[in-house]
């Protein structure tokens, strides 16, 4: 009965979904273009697909790049409802990010609450990414995370803002740390071109 009221009044999950386009990254530097989180998560699910088709092809792995590419996508929309936390205070010490990682569970449990009952298992790994099946998937996601934000401070540096500039070094030192195979072949084979104007894509 509860449901069925609900019904009639509509489930939300879709719609808030739909809102991450008016969130955006990068909050505490200049940015000459914007990246919304919606942005943001198509490219890691790109980037998170190529990881994973790189390990099967590479490294005579035996993943699924499909569902690499869908915990990518929802794996900021907990933001929708916190908001982009910038990286340096997100983990500022130990406490900061205990308290944020409350907080984000907080959200994804509203995110879930959204959904009718007969969905919500379907939605549960994608929200909470917790799932021991998912683990190394998980992994390539977060390797595509840090590679996407990579990408941003490549094409911020490439339009001449210097703003950037210690994130990529930093972000590139981080990567470096994964110790990723996949995410290291990325690096040397596919970034250049990000380089490169569209003519020199030819």
């Amino acid at each position: 009965m509860e449901q069925e009221a609900q019904s009639m009044k509509g489930y939300h999950f879709y719609a808030m979904l739909s809102r991450m386009k008016y969130i955006n990254r990068w909050g505490l530097m200049r940015n000459t273009q914007q990246e919304s989180i919606c942005e943001h998560s198509l490219e890691v699910a790109i980037l998170a697909h190529a990881l994973a088709v790189i390990h099967n092809r590479r490294f005579h792995g035996n993943v699924n790049p499909e569902r690499a590419a869908t915990l990518a996508i929802f794996h900021d929309a907990p933001e929708i409802i916190t908001g982009d936390l910038p990286t340096p205070v997100k983990y500022y010490n130990p406490s900061i990010h205990k308290a944020y990682q409350e907080v984000e569970k907080v959200a994804q449990e509203k995110l879930l609450s959204m959904l009718p009952q007969d969905l919500k298992q379907d939605y549960t790994s994608l929200l909470f990414q917790e799932q021991e099946e998912d683990k190394r998937l998980l992994t390539f996601v977060k390797a595509a995370d840090k590679l996407s934000a990579l990408i941003k401070c490549v094409e911020e540096r490439k339009m001449g803002n210097a703003e950037f500039t210690k994130a990529e070094q930093t972000i590139r030192e981080s990567i470096n740390a994964m110790n990723i195979p996949e995410a290291d072949c990325f690096i040397k084979e596919f970034l250049p071109s990000y380089e490169l104007t569209l003519d020199e894509q030819e």
